[in-house]
């Protein structure tokens, strides 16, 4: 186990970190670490570190970002809100948002941990959070969850930061605009997202790289690190991926939501179906109308991109779409910020 040394700092304006967050050692993943390897050097399980960080044992890490080191003695079962470690019905939603799908979550991410009971709650605020992806996961705008704390929306978010969050685990409807560029209202879900088994995108064994896809979103009018982590999220950049929910490819498009990328979305030449380059692009062309239709809105575009705009609109974001979109805006400031 490795021996921690803790220095102790007097800091001016007393900051209070309830002592259930405060019995948890953030460590930085370096290149090449793992869960397994992580776990051992901590005297830890592989499925107790996997559990308190809500991560599937078979996991991923990203260098650079941050795992909790439980106290010993902790149980492998001893999450309490945990981020999902699956992805959802990719591109287009299925209106169920199926947590069975195949996905990637490469990172540790802390989801949100509440106390009290009704429609409030307190968050803890966790290493790389946003608020944006904490009024996200609460069914808040960022104005609204600002407003509520006194804080400053543009300001740092603390670590430790104990915040009222009054919409946790609901699922308010989600007011949006539908834009004049965009058409994202009318984007499929359900049966005409899944379209026929046998149609478009095909999965083929190429890999792109975060540059790829940045390069793709930007020439497209979309922030470079939304379609990265929504690329990481989905698949690992991995093309050869389809779901059980028979989503497709790097960014998990799903048949009949590609036939209508296809018709409604792509001004350009026609997107090659069994081309990873062209999966991506699809993806990203989604998004652009996602937000368009949501005024730029980079968490509400991500739970429109899981679950499917309509359905955000008509029933707020699933419990399971909150954890996606946490996942994403955590992922995005790993992938340089928005």
């Amino acid at each position: 186990m490795r021996v921690r040394i803790v220095c102790s700092l007097v800091v001016l304006g007393t900051l209070i970190v309830p002592a259930a967050a405060s019995a948890y050692f953030p460590h930085v993943v370096a290149a090449g670490e793992s869960l397994y390897s992580i776990a051992a050097a901590d005297g830890l399980s592989v499925d107790q570190l996997a559990a308190v960080n809500g991560l599937s044992p078979a996991s991923q890490l990203i260098a650079g970002s941050t795992v909790l080191i439980p106290p010993a003695g902790t149980p492998a079962a001893s999450t309490s809100t945990a981020v999902s470690t699956v992805s959802g019905a990719g591109a287009g939603g299925d209106g169920d948002a199926d947590s069975d799908d195949i996905g990637v979550v490469p990172s540790a991410t802390v989801g949100v941990s509440t106390v009290g009971g009704g429609s409030g709650g307190a968050y803890v605020v966790q290493p790389g959070d946003t608020l944006s992806a904490i009024a996200a996961r609460g069914g808040m705008t960022v104005a609204g969850l600002a407003a509520a704390n006194g804080i400053d929306p543009n300001a740092p978010l603390l670590s430790g930061t104990v915040l009222t969050v009054s919409q946790v685990g609901g699922s308010s409807a989600v007011s949006v605009s539908t834009g004049t560029s965009g058409t994202a209202a009318a984007q499929p879900v359900g049966t005409a997202a899944e379209g026929s088994s046998g149609g478009p995108p095909y999965p083929t064994p190429e890999r792109v790289t975060s540059t790829e896809v940045g390069s793709i979103a930007s020439a497209n009018g979309v922030p470079a690190a939304l379609a990265d982590a929504i690329g990481w999220q989905e698949s690992g950049f991995n093309n050869d991926l389809v779901s059980s929910a028979d989503a497709r490819g790097v960014m998990q498009i799903l048949p009949g939501t590609w036939n209508w990328i296809q018709d409604s979305l792509n001004p350009g030449p026609a997107l090659a179906p069994a081309s990873a380059a062209d999966n991506v692009r699809g993806g990203v062309l989604l998004l652009r109308s996602l937000l368009n239709s949501t005024g730029g809105d980079a968490a509400l575009a991500a739970a429109g991109y899981y679950q499917g705009l309509p359905s955000v609109q008509a029933n707020g974001m699933y419990s399971s779409t909150q954890q996606y979109v946490g996942n994403v805006m955590s992922l995005a400031q790993r992938f340089g910020g928005l």
